[in-house]
């Protein structure tokens, strides 16, 4: 069994349990406005999306102590186009009540990174204050993918696409905002840049395309904007310093 199917069991119990408890839309967020993920990444000169991260599974703990609100208020004052936090815990060491604390905080769109494999976790991520969701092409069929995003639509959220590999192009539709090419295989968690390159040209020109996992130097970042990425989602390179928010202000600085 991989890591991804571990995963999966894992939060295949979780949706259990939270339809046990309710219907997921009930939170202190289910009736605001969301903010536009794709417009912020359009209209920004660097696309970085930094991330809060405690833990990985390949790599175990990165910053177990690691406080949210004030990573990400750092995130959003060193110049981040987006943010994004882990939301699993078991994995990843993050939790709903992170995504919670910081959505009063900050006006940059959140994405809520997680598992997502039932309908529920999408009313739940609109009543934590989530902005735009991640559906991930290797945990669902392409009917789950599309039918998610509908709903995610009707809730006024947006829709971020990650695939990994040729074989998961067909998941793509026209219900999906922005399209994520995960250079982690989630199977091995082995990260490679190149599997970016490879599928740019693939991925149509209508989508919003962003690269994720594996990125730590500014000259790659430029290669993929070249390549036709305008977003760029960093989290551990920034999590393993002992001051994210200034890491990625200093990785602003580099790209210019």
């Amino acid at each position: 069994m991989n890591i991804l199917d571990r995963i999966i069991i894992n939060k295949r119990d979780e949706v259990a349990r939270l339809v046990g408890q309710n219907d997921g839309s009930f939170g202190p967020f289910a009736e605001r406005s969301v903010i536009s993920f794709k417009n912020a990444l359009q209209n920004s000169d660097t696309g970085i999306i930094a991330e809060f991260k405690r833990k990985s599974p390949s790599k175990g703990w990165i910053s177990p102590c690691a406080d949210c609100p004030a990573i990400i208020g750092s995130y959003e004052k060193s110049g981040a186009t987006a943010l994004s936090v882990l939301t699993d815990s078991l994995f990843f060491g993050g939790d709903c009540q992170d995504l919670i604390s910081v959505r009063p905080l900050v006006n940059l769109p959140l994405l809520r990174k997680d598992f997502l494999i039932d309908p529920i976790q999408v009313y739940q991520s609109k009543a934590i204050g989530a902005d735009v969701i991640l559906l991930i092409a290797a945990a669902l069929s392409k009917e789950q993918v599309k039918s998610m995003a509908v709903l995610a639509h009707q809730l006024g959220l947006e829709v971020l696409l990650e695939i990994h590999s040729n074989d998961e192009l067909d998941h793509l539709c026209a219900e999906i905002d922005v399209v994520g090419v995960n250079n982690r295989n989630l199977n091995t968690f082995v990260t490679s840049v190149d599997i970016s390159f490879e599928l740019a040209a693939k991925i149509p020109d209508k989508f919003l395309k962003i690269s994720e996992s594996g990125l730590s130097e500014p000259k790659i970042v430029k290669s993929l904007r070249e390549a036709g990425f305008q977003g760029f989602l960093m989290g551990e390179h920034f999590m393993k310093e002992e001051a994210p928010g200034s890491a990625l202000n200093q990785f602003i600085i580099n790209l210019s």
